[in-house]
């Protein structure tokens, strides 16, 4: 959504907000009346392009139905983890991470109190990792990592040395890497990664206010160190593997009913609070999926 505030978004899925035309985003909500044969009233339906507004008029081609069994009823889970930033956080690690159950790996998340890396780190944990390490803004994230969602250990960014931390909390190096931020946290990572390492490229958040291609070039000394370790950072992108949504998607139902993924969000109520919450997330306000709730 950010990318979208820029006359190019960098990406070709992606188009331009344009002025004067009513923003949207990821929204769930449900059919009051339709005119389409594939949906009735009372349905419960998701889009990538749900208009900002407390109603909205919509072809029928730009929704999904979804059931509301999958989230026991907690319909902003589609927006999250049973939705597209679950399927990123799980496709992410499946495909680019090559976790192996009993190989002692150690896994490290940047951004790891958002909607993705909160679930990233969670799955790597599932999937095999030994220690998932979380990297984050605030001591109440740090805090929230460990004793909410079951990381090995924590590290705010904005205290002490972040790569005096990483050693200390990974001691036998860095196997898989999910990178969401991009920039001089994710070049300390790296500079502690194992030969044959893999780094997940999710996002670049530390670099989207600035005029950089994406995924922005890396300097000359870490294109080096992944050329030497034979390290593998291959851009990440969720819709090539959407034939794999189904099956992704029961899973991380049943991992959220069966307690072992616990979900973080942070609710606003009030369209009208849009802007405010969209700014929160983007200075880091939000611990886990940032929801604003438009109606009940």
């Amino acid at each position: 959504m950010r990318c979208r505030m820029n006359e190019d978004t960098g990406a070709d899925y992606l188009t331009p907000w344009q002025l004067s035309e009513c923003v949207d985003g990821g929204g769930v909500g449900l059919v009051e009346a339709s005119s389409c044969s594939t949906y009735i009233k009372g349905d419960v339906v998701t889009s990538f392009n749900w208009p900002w507004q407390t109603h909205a008029v919509m072809k029928g081609s730009g929704l999904q139905k979804v059931d509301p069994q999958m989230v026991d009823g907690h319909l902003s889970h589609f927006l999250g983890v049973v939705g597209i930033t679950g399927l990123t956080a799980l496709l992410g690690v499946r495909e680019k991470g090559h976790v192996t159950k009993g190989a002692n790996q150690t896994m490290v998340v940047s951004g790891a109190a958002g909607a993705c890396g909160s679930l990233a780190g969670q799955i790597g944990r599932l999937d095999g990792c030994t220690r998932v390490v979380g990297i984050c803004g605030t001591d109440e994230k740090c805090k929230a990592l460990v004793e909410d969602l079951g990381f090995s250990a924590s590290i705010n960014y904005r205290h002490g040395d972040v790569s005096a931390r990483l050693k200390e909390s990974c001691p036998d190096g860095i196997d898989v890497y999910f990178d969401n931020v991009g920039g001089a946290i994710s070049d300390a990572v790296m500079e502690q990664m194992n030969k044959g390492g893999n780094v997940i490229l999710c996002g670049q958040i530390s670099q989207y206010n600035k005029d950089v291609p994406y995924p922005p070039p890396l300097s000359e000394k870490m294109q080096e160190v992944l050329q030497n370790k034979n390290i593998t950072r291959e851009r990440f992108m969720v819709l090539n593997y959407m034939s794999k949504a189904e099956a992704a998607l029961f899973e991380l139902s049943q991992w959220v009913k069966s307690a072992q993924i616990k979900v973080l969000e942070t609710v606003v109520n009030g369209i009208e609070n849009m802007g405010v919450a969209f700014c929160s997330m983007m200075k880091g306000g939000n611990i886990g999926k940032q929801i604003v709730k438009v109606s009940e």
